[in-house]
């Protein structure tokens, strides 16, 4: 085959190019693509229906697009689902767990899953629930576990096979400020060991301490995507919530309510 029919195999740890996706009359995702270079943090954010969740399970496999293509580390995640799943690691915003399961059997099960058993299974599994700090449940059913404590133990499960790629969706929902320290160390740790990191959150101020590269979606979108820093240069912007107001209109509620609020005074009682 001549160079010149040899098609360039998209690199990076994500390459995803012309995604759409419908449920139903609902079009989720409109062309959308996104770009994870290897060893990336990467924030993904938009409003609520934006698309961001939909753009993560097909991601992960989960979900299939209408159209477009998936490359995850060179390889086409579409033709190859199983051998790409055994390099990602995923936590969904409503987590997989199983109530029944003691947090150790939680971790022992995902382990089984990508092919860990024995003594190996069991190391990793003590020592993510040592970096979580959740040594003391190790034993509790994960029915009596915090919601804080939950997510923790989602992201061991994820952690359990070292995945090269872990997929997060709304890792810091509805957990307080310690958890949320531990979640964040945790991740931290893992880029700088070169792992690439894919999350989304509503919370700027997280992504802004974290976030090496960004994606901001907008109605099934990609609108907005590259280095913070360099998306802040170009758009003379002083802070991520400025980058992010830049791209999404700000919400017309707040100064509706003050408008209503201040005619009632005049108008008196």
């Amino acid at each position: 085959m001549s160079q010149k029919n040899l098609k360039a195999v998209p690199q990076g740890a994500i390459c995803a190019e012309g995604l759409s996706k419908r449920f139903g009359l609902c079009q989720a995702l409109k062309g959308f693509s996104l770009h994870v270079p290897k060893g990336a943090f990467y924030a993904l954010l938009g409003p609520n229906g934006a698309g961001k969740s939909t753009s993560l399970a097909l991601l992960n496999g989960v979900l299939k697009p209408d159209e477009g293509s998936i490359y995850v580390f060179g390889m086409n995640a579409l033709k190859h689902p199983l051998e790409i799943k055994r390099r990602i690691g995923t936590v969904p915003e409503e987590l997989a767990l199983f109530e029944r399961l003691t947090s150790r059997q939680q971790l022992l099960f995902s382990a089984r899953m990508f092919g860990l058993c024995g003594s190996e299974a069991l190391r990793r599994a003590d020592e993510l629930l040592e970096v979580l700090e959740l040594s003391a449940k190790a034993n509790a059913l994960v029915a009596s576990l915090s919601k804080g404590m939950r997510r923790r133990l989602a992201i061991a499960s994820a952690l359990i096979h070292s995945p090269q790629l872990v997929l997060l969706d709304e890792p810091f929902e509805g957990v307080d400020i310690m958890a949320s320290e531990i979640i964040r160390s945790l991740l931290l740790g893992l880029s700088k060991q070169g792992v690439s990191i894919l999350l989304t959150t509503h919370v700027l101020e997280i992504a802004e301490k974290m976030a090496t590269h960004l994606g901001i979606v907008v109605e099934g979108r990609m609108a907005m995507e590259g280095p913070v820093e360099l998306l802040k240069q170009q758009h003379q912007a002083t802070s991520l919530e400025a980058l992010f107001f830049h791209t999404v209109p700000k919400p017309k509620t707040a100064s509706l309510a003050l408008s209503f609020f201040a005619q009632k005074r005049e108008e008196g009682p």
